[in-house]
Formats: C-alpha cells, sequence, structure tokens
C-alpha cells in the first residue's frame, strides 16, 4: 500500500514559479518511477512528467519541457515538480502517481493557478 500527498500549489502571476511536492508512504517508494499528472476539468488527465525509480531518467511532455524539472529525495519519500515560466494554460490539478501492480495510486491533487 501506498498513500501520496501533494503540496504546494497555488495562485501565481504569469511568468513566476512553484514547486510542487508529492510526500509517499510506504518501503516500496524508492524503487518506483513516479509521473506528475494534471487535470482540467472536462478534459483528459494529462502525463507531465516521469522519473525513473532511480532518477537516472526523466521525461515531459512537450508542452512543459525546458520549463518544469522533477526531481526526487528517497531519503524524504518525496518527489518534487519545479514549475518556472508559468502560463495560464498550466492551470490544472496536479496529481502524482506510481503504478505498483495491479493497481495505480494516486494523491488528492493540489490546485494550481496561473493568472494576474
Amino acid at each position: 500500500q501506498v498513500q501520496l500527498v501533494e503540496s504546494g500549489g497555488g495562485l501565481v502571476q504569469p511568468g513566476g514559479s512553484l514547486r510542487l511536492s508529492c510526500a509517499a508512504s510506504g518501503s516500496t517508494f524508492s524503487s518506483s518511477a513516479v509521473r506528475w499528472y494534471r487535470q482540467v476539468p472536462g478534459n483528459e488527465r494529462e502525463s507531465v512528467a516521469r522519473i525513473s525509480s532511480d532518477g537516472a531518467i526523466t521525461d515531459y511532455a512537450g508542452s512543459v519541457k525546458g520549463r518544469f524539472t522533477i526531481s526526487r529525495d528517497d531519503a524524504k519519500n518525496t518527489v518534487y515538480l519545479q514549475m518556472n515560466s508559468l502560463k495560464p494554460k498550466d492551470t490544472a490539478v496536479y496529481y502524482c502517481n506510481i503504478y505498483l501492480p495491479p493497481r495505480d495510486y494516486w494523491g488528492q491533487g493540489t490546485q494550481v493557478t496561473v493568472s494576474s
């Protein structure tokens, strides 16, 4: 069993930055890849970034590449999403995700609103 808790969302002006955190419980965290997703009401949940279990491999959606950075601190059982140069279209609820067969685990989400 894994529990995920996201934090760090809020209201920010265009061009600003936020750092999201995903704190996990459970001993399997350090051996798992972790993803960040985001969702706007009425739209499909969109994968934003992924980090491998050892942190060596990251990949990003094209819409955030060069602006967002995913990282992990296994000593703290936490994955981060540093978001820079934020745009209004980044407004969404952001979720972290771990897949441990046979199921996905999700946090409750954290709202990010980019607006002047």
